[in-house]
């Protein structure tokens, strides 16, 4: 299946510190972007959506700058072009605005799907944090 790469900026009324914990920890990310998140042994994060699991690895990390989540599907070892999500946070040095950059490279979505998937998703985030 062919992947689409989806690309979003969200200017977010926060601190780095207070954002990035929800971005990047299974609590955090329980609060508003999956029903559930669980880590196993393994380390791999669960993320699992209306009722279906989906293991990630925790790809990249940078505290307080970026987390990069890459899915992959245990059944098949062999598959290499990952969906993955990334989120980094950017400042605007003149004005000190953080913006929240999302990368969704998934596959069953259209552009404008994904783009209101993530509006409900950063709206439900952006009143957890009242930013």
């Amino acid at each position: 299946m062919v992947k689409n790469k989806f690309v979003a900026d969200y200017q977010i009324n926060a601190s780095k510190k207070i954002v990035f914990q929800y971005l990047s920890t299974a609590s955090g990310l329980e609060e508003w972007f999956a029903d559930e998140v669980r880590i196993n042994e393994d380390k791999v994060y669960i993320f699992n959506f209306d009722g279906e699991d989906h293991p990630a690895k925790l790809a990249s990390l940078r505290i307080n700058s970026h987390v990069k989540f890459e899915f992959f599907d245990p059944t098949n070892p062999e598959e290499k072009d990952h969906a993955f999500i990334e989120f980094k946070l950017e400042e605007n040095e003149l004005t000190q605005t953080l913006f929240l950059k999302v990368i969704d490279y998934s596959d069953g979505y259209d552009d404008d799907e994904l783009t209101a998937i993530w509006e409900g998703l950063i709206g439900k985030l952006k009143e957890i944090i009242g930013g």
